[in-house]
């Protein structure tokens, strides 16, 4: 076996970060945490940072707008791979810098996690946030930096709790009444983010997805909404009434909310109404399945995900 990647996160306290450094330091990499001293000293975050260094990852002091700080964490590394948050998607041109400056990263994995930015067809505010990442992509390829893009399609936490619900933050999903976006029928992929952090990790070091876009996309995870919604009802032994929201009624509410609730609706709409996750077949020219690559991993179903609501 050839030895494992040197691997540095960034943005490893955030909300699919976290995933990622825990399965990086689970799958034996040699772990590193890029961290400000204020995210150390912070209550919450705080306890994020011990769980990592009993798990064995190493933290390193530094921050985007210190570039001599990325520089020393990236020259200790072989592969990087970002998490930052939506406020900070264009500073990781600021990485890319820093990688071309250490000139020993074999790997550099950008901050997405969500749809192809390549081929989304998003409403505003979403597509905004979409372009960015799609030029950060040409800016990596430009600079002939070798990467994976890894399109891990919907997270299971943001969704399945409450059916994607409008306005619904918490669990348990509807018992009553379901709002379904647009006609049900576009297939969506929603994903448990423990999975998303081993199938990222498991690609770093594989020849077949670099310069590529891995895409997470297991068969048992697609789902229409309606599909999902009977699923739901057979799992609670109950017919929901059902309310269809139409891509008007939608595209009317993007307009008149609030951010950020502006922004989760332009994403569901792009990923229930559009099908932006599932209406192109992925080609070996530019893309690779992870279910297909990694047989062995044993992925979080739908069906099962849901089972804990029950």
């Amino acid at each position: 076996m050839a030895e494992k990647s040197k691997i540095l996160i960034i943005g490893g306290t955030g909300y699919i970060g976290k995933f990622i450094v825990e399965a990086s330091a689970k799958s034996g990499h040699p772990t590193f945490v890029l961290l400000r001293e204020s995210t150390i000293s912070d209550p919450v975050k705080g306890k994020i940072v011990e769980g990592f260094k009993n798990s064995g990852v190493k933290i390193l002091i530094g921050d985007l707008n210190d570039h001599e700080s990325l520089v020393k964490a990236i020259k200790q590394v072989d592969v990087v791979i970002s998490t930052v948050g939506q406020l900070q998607l264009a500073d990781q041109t600021k990485i890319i810098d820093a990688i071309k400056e250490a000139g020993n990263v074999k790997r550099f994995l950008p901050s997405e996690f969500g749809n192809d930015v390549d081929r989304t067809r998003a409403v505003e505010p979403a597509k905004s946030t979409f372009e960015i990442k799609a030029k950060l992509r040409r800016t990596i390829e430009e600079n002939g930096i070798p990467y994976t893009y890894v399109s891990s399609n919907y997270f299971a936490g943001y969704s399945l709790p409450t059916l994607a619900q409008p306005g619904a933050w918490a669990p348990p999903p509807p018992r009553d009444k379901v709002i379904i976006y647009g006609d049900g029928n576009a297939k969506a992929v929603f994903n448990d983010e423990r999975d998303i952090g081993t199938y990222t990790i498991r690609a770093v070091d594989d020849p077949r997805t670099l310069n590529k876009i891995l895409y997470i996309k297991p068969p048992r995870n697609i789902y229409s909404f309606n599909e999902l919604v009977a699923l739901w009802e057979k799992k609670i032994g109950k017919t929901l009434e059902k309310e269809y929201l139409s891509e008007e009624q939608l595209l009317k509410q993007i307009q008149e909310s609030p951010i950020p609730v502006n922004i989760i609706l332009a994403i569901n709409h792009s990923i229930l109404v559009k099908g932006d996750q599932t209406y192109f077949e992925i080609e070996p020219s530019f893309g690779v399945e992870a279910s297909e690559l990694y047989p062995d991993v044993k992925y979080t179903t739908v069906e099962e995900y849901l089972d804990q609501f029950v």
